[in-house]
C-alpha cells in the first residue's frame, strides 16, 4: 500500500546523503515531501497543515554531528508523521459481552472484515488463556447472497453465524441482540447493508439499527484504494451516527496510502486495524510507527516477524535451525524452507518490509525469484529419496530424467543444485563460526 510514498521518500533521503543542513536543503525538503503527499492522494488543505508543523520542527531540529544529515532530517519527519498521524497505537477495549458493529459502503470488504476481525479477536483471546464465543450474523437484505457470504465467513474464522428469520432490518437485528443474549454471546459482531454511495435511505437505516440496540463499539470500514473519497465517506458516517474507530482494507493494494496518513487527522478518529489480503488471518491492528517507516522506505521487520510466526510453527522454526546447525543440510530441509517461505507469501509482499528492499528491487526481478523458487520445488519433487539425500549422486543423465518430470530445461536442474551447494556452503560457514553456539540446550 505504501510503496508510492517509499520510493518518494527513499529518493528524497538518498538524495541528502552529502548535504549539509542549509536552509535551501530543508526548503527542498519541505516542497520533496509536500508533493509526494499530493500525489499519494492526500488532500491539500492536510498536505498544507502538515508542512507547516514540519516546518517548525525542522527550524527547531537540533545539530547532532554523530548523525548524517539525511539521518537527522528522516527522524525529523519521522517524528511529525507519527504525531500527525495519532501517535500511540490505539487498541480498542471491549467489555464482554458486547456488540460491534460494522457500517460503510459496499464494495469496501465490510463482510468479510467480520469473519477477519472475528477470527483476530478469538486468536488474541486465545493468547491470554481465554476463548469467547463469538457470533457473526447479518442484517445486509439488499445485496444479493450477502448474508449467505457470511455465514461462509463464519465458518471460515471458527466463529458461530445466526440467520434472523425478520426481513426488516431493525426488526432483524433485535432478534439477533435477543439471539446472542439467550445464548450468552460474548462477541456479538453485526454486518450492516451498505450502498455504492453514501445516500439517505442507508444513513437512516444504520441511525434505526444504533437506537434498536445502542451498540457499544462501531467500526467503519473503508476501502484503501479511495483515496480522498474514503475521507468523504467517513465524515457522513461520523455525522449520523458516529463511530469509534476504522479498520482500512486492502491494504495489499497499490493504492498510494494518502488516505492513511490523512485520516487521523482529518477525522480526529483512528484506524484501529488494517486488513491486507484475502486469507481470514489476514488482518493486524494499524500500528502508526510501523506504517510510517514503511512510508518512508525503512521497511517493518516487526511486522514481518510477526506473519511469520503466525504462518510458520515454533518447531518448524526449531528445524530448520537445526538443520542449518548440524552442517548435513539436505535437499528435504531445501525444499520445507522454500515451503515455509512461500507460506509467507509473495516476495513483493515480502519484500515491503524490509528495509531498502522494497525500492531497490524491481517487481520484475522478485516474480522472477518467486518463479524460479517454484519450478526449484517441482525440480525437488521429481527426484528420488536417495538423490535428496546425497546430491552427488545426480549425474547427466539423472539431470536430464528431473528436468523432464518437473518440465524444465535440464540446465534449470544445474542451477537449482548451484543453489542448494551455496546454501549448504552458508550452513557450514555460519556453523564454522560459531553463530549456532548457545541456541541449542
Amino acid at each position: 500500500m505504501f510503496d508510492f510514498l517509499s520510493k518518494k521518500f527513499s529518493a528524497l533521503f538518498d538524495s541528502l546523503n552529502n548535504s549539509t543542513l542549509k536552509h535551501e536543503v530543508l526548503n527542498s525538503v519541505l516542497t520533496q515531501v509536500s508533493n509526494a503527499l499530493l500525489e499519494s492522494d492526500v488532500p491539500y488543505a492536510i498536505v498544507t497543515a502538515f508542512k507547516a508543523e514540519l516546518t517548525q520542527k525542522l527550524a527547531n531540529m537540533p545539530r547532532d554531528k554523530r548523525l548524517k544529515p539525511a539521518e537527522q532530517i528522516m527522524k525529523v519527519v519521522f517524528d511529525t508523521m507519527v504525531a500527525f498521524m495519532g501517535g500511540q497505537q490505539y487498541t480498542p477495549v471491549f467489555t464482554y459481552p458486547t456488540t460491534i458493529m460494522m457500517v460503510g459502503l459496499q464494495g469496501s470488504g465490510k463482510t468479510t472484515t467480520v469473519g477477519k476481525l472475528a477470527r483476530l479477536l478469538a486468536t488474541e483471546a486465545q493468547k491470554k488463556g481465554k476463548k469467547h464465543s463469538i457470533l457473526c450474523a447479518s442484517v445486509d437484505f439488499y445485496r444479493p447472497a450477502a448474508i449467505d457470504q457470511l455465514e461462509i465467513v463464519a465458518r471460515q474464522a471458527g466463529a458461530m453465524f445466526y440467520r434472523a428469520t425478520a426481513q426488516n432490518p431493525v426488526e432483524a437485528t433485535r432478534e439477533i441482540a435477543a439471539y446472542a443474549r439467550q445464548q450468552k454471546i460474548d462477541l456479538l459482531l453485526l454486518d450492516t447493508a451498505g450502498r455504492m454511495h453514501v445516500d439517505q435511505l442507508m444513513i437512516q437505516e444504520v441511525k434505526d439499527i444504533t437506537s434498536a440496540i445502542k451498540p457499544p463499539h462501531t467500526f467503519l470500514v473503508l476501502d484503501a484504494m479511495t483515496g480522498q473519497e474514503s475521507l468523504a465517506v467517513a465524515h457522513a458516517f461520523d455525522a449520523a451516527v458516529g463511530f469509534e474507530a476504522a479498520i482500512l482494507t486492502k491494504m495489499d493494494s497499490d493504492t498510494r496510502g494518502g488516505a492513511a496518513f490523512a485520516f487521523r487527522y482529518a477525522l480526529k478518529k483512528p484506524i484501529a486495524y488494517g486488513a491486507h489480503g484475502e486469507k481470514m488471518d489476514d488482518i493486524a491492528p494499524f500500528y502508526i510507527d510501523r506504517a510510517v517507516g514503511r512510508m518512508l522506505g525503512q521497511g517493518d521487520l516487526q511486522t514481518f516477524a510477526e506473519r511469520a510466526e503466525a504462518v510458520i510453527k515454533q518447531d518448524e522454526q526449531d528445524k530448520a535451525l537445526r538443520a542449518m546447525a548440524s552442517g548435513h543440510f539436505t535437499l528435504f530441509d531445501f525444499a520445507e524452507q522454500m515451503d515455509m517461505i512461500s507460506r509467507m507469501g509473495s516476495f513483493a509482499g515480502m519484500a515491503k518490509f524490509i528495509p531498502g528492499l522494497g525500492g531497490a528491487v524491481s517487481d520484475d526481478e522478485l516474480q522472477r525469484g518467486e518463479r524460479e523458487m517454484k519450478r526449484f520445488r517441482a525440480i525437488i519433487n521429481s527426484m528420488t529419496h536417495k538423490e535428496r539425500i546425497d546430491t552427488d549422486l545426480i549425474n547427466s543423465s539423472r539431470m536430464q530424467r528431473i528436468a523432464k518430470g518437473a518440465g524444465v530445461a535440464k540446465q534449470e536442474v544445474g542451477i537449482m543444485l548451484d543453489r542448494f551447494k551455496q546454501a549448504q556452503q552458508y550452513a557450514k560457514l555460519l556453523k564454522k563460526s560459531g553463530f549456532f553456539k548457545g541456541l541449542f540446550k
